[in-house]
């Protein structure tokens, strides 16, 4: 199953793409952030801001109290180990 997964924004890695290092529970995976930004909210404004990543992309922008209750309910259901996993290994070469 694909979910968000909740994930802070570290650095921008390619502003041209729109591309930024997320961390998500210790992994760093490169997400795309052209769902989240626009001229009120630009693309550097994003670093340190928490989101909601799924397949590569940030889908919005959520606060940390919310970032931290997503979290605990994935790992309640089993899922977020899964997600977690699935990033970390995808990271692999």
């Amino acid at each position: 199953m694909c979910l968000g997964i909740p994930g802070q924004v570290v650095e921008i890695s390619d502003a041209t793409r729109k591309l930024a290092m997320v961390d998500v529970s210790g992994i760093k995976r490169e997400v795309n952030l052209a769902c989240i930004v626009n001229e009120d909210h630009t693309l550097d404004e994003c670093i340190g801001d928490w989101v909601l990543v799924h397949v590569g992309f940030a889908m919005s922008r959520i606060d940390e109290k919310e970032a931290a209750l997503t979290m605990e309910v994935l790992r309640e259901l089993g899922e977020a180990q899964e997600e977690i996993e699935a990033m970390r290994l995808s990271g692999q070469r």
